[in-house]
């Protein structure tokens, strides 16, 4: 009932006045504190645990049902300032995707309120069940600037990703429709987390940051104006392309934590390449090295020369 009145509440026209002074003055106020005390809630994994707790009452399913989610009319308002990127089908099919499972007791409410994850929501998507775009504008600042999701996502539709902000993906993602980039930045922050399909990158920069492996279930496609960004700390680090990869464009190559690479140290694989980056940038290295690559039939590799040395 209490979330079904806030819903109600925020979005009654009368209030959007006072409900958008409230925003401001909250950015303007508690977003400039500097906290002095200890943060109870700084562990991600725990604030999830607990609240799903208490959001069942502790209670366990008492039979498992394949009653589908139901959003309730107007919900989408509670997500209204977690995602103002998004419109308000989109904020609905968030409730949808990461709603509680049906046969908790009391939850099962007609409308859905009880079912209502809001916690869960706010970590974006559970599940593409349908073709997403996502368009951000980074000068609007906050979330429009960047964000990040991470629930893992699912489901058979595609995610293409427009407008001047950063989203960063770190869920374990399995959704199939694929990935496309045409603005902006979209980062990977797990191994899987652009899911199983093909990933195409048009105007905008695919960054990678994850240690270890960032996996392509598919095909990759870049065009000339793309800029595909790795951050390398090991020699484990290493875009793995399971299809075929067709390139253009820029290789920015980050090297953190003093890594220097071996000759020989391959930075992307893949079944089957056609073209080759048009320009390789390089930052992080010591000034005395120079990274070259080399293509090989099945792999890009970096061979180091240190300036100066004949």
């Amino acid at each position: 009932m209490a979330t079904a009145l806030s819903a109600a509440i925020l979005s009654d026209p009368d209030n959007e006045k006072l409900k958008k002074t409230a925003y401001d003055e909250a950015h303007r106020k508690l977003l400039t504190q500097t906290g002095t005390g200890e943060d109870r809630y700084s562990d991600y994994e725990t604030n999830k645990k607990q609240y799903t707790e208490r959001l069942t009452y502790g209670f366990r399913q008492m039979k498992t049902t394949a009653k589908l989610m139901a959003v309730p009319k107007g919900a989408e308002v509670l997500l209204e300032t977690r995602f103002p990127y998004l419109d308000k089908k989109q904020r609905r099919l968030i409730l949808a995707t990461t709603g509680l499972p049906a046969g908790y007791p009391v939850l099962d409410d007609a409308e859905g309120w009880g079912r209502l994850n809001l916690f869960s929501a706010a970590d974006g998507y559970g599940a593409l069940t349908k073709d997403v775009t996502v368009k951000m504008d980074a000068a609007k600042g906050g979330f429009h600037a960047t964000d990040r999701w991470r629930n893992d996502i699912s489901g058979a539709g595609k995610l293409t990703k427009k407008g001047t902000g950063t989203l960063k993906l770190e869920g374990k993602n399995t959704y199939s429709g694929g990935t496309r980039i045409d603005q902006g930045t979209l980062e990977g922050g797990s191994e899987t987390a652009f899911g199983r399909g093909d990933v195409s990158l048009g105007r905008g920069t695919l960054r990678e940051d994850v240690p270890g492996k960032l996996m392509i279930g598919g095909d990759y496609k870049q065009s000339a104006e793309g800029i595909l960004e790795l951050h390398l700390s090991g020699k484990k680090d290493q875009l793995k392309i399971k299809g075929k990869a067709r390139l253009k464009g820029t290789l920015r190559l980050n090297f953190t934590d003093n890594y220097v690479p071996a000759d020989g140290s391959a930075v992307i694989t893949f079944r089957k390449r056609h073209g080759s980056f048009s320009s390789v940038e390089t930052r992080g290295l010591p000034s005395k090295y120079k990274v070259k690559i080399i293509y090989k039939s099945n792999s890009i590799q970096l061979k180091l020369d240190q300036k100066g040395r004949s």
